[in-house]
């Protein structure tokens, strides 16, 4: 049985990182970006496992793997053009966030450990 979740960028961290890169992308010219003025409107994916996935470690490491992965896309990085700590600093909690979402939605203790060991080490 496949299960699925919700990804999404969450919190106010997100909202500031997606109000900075649609700021940032208007001065650049880059293109136009709108900031998520409820939850609801947050970027989100949908990650897909199943529960038999979750029973071994391989499984779990893939599927962590995913989850970082649809932070990456839900909290886009900055252009390489622009270096503002404050702005990155805002990603990296907005990755954060999300991730940590994900994890307590899918409510797993081995998912959850990984995590914390991720968590730990950076």
């Amino acid at each position: 049985m496949s299960h699925f979740t919700t990804f999404k960028a969450a919190g106010r961290g997100a909202k500031l990182a997606l109000v900075g890169l649609g700021a940032v992308a208007g001065v650049l010219g880059i293109g136009t970006a709108s900031a998520a003025t409820t939850d609801s409107d947050a970027p989100s994916i949908v990650v897909k496992y199943s529960e038999q996935s979750l029973g071994t470690d391989s499984g779990v490491k893939a599927l962590y793997a995913q989850i970082v992965r649809a932070s990456k896309q839900v909290c886009p990085s900055a252009p390489e053009s622009i270096r503002d700590l404050r702005l990155q600093t805002l990603i990296e909690e907005c990755r954060d966030q999300a991730i940590s979402r994900a994890i307590a939605k899918i409510d797993n203790a081995h998912l959850a450990a990984l995590y914390a060991a991720h968590s730990k080490n950076g």
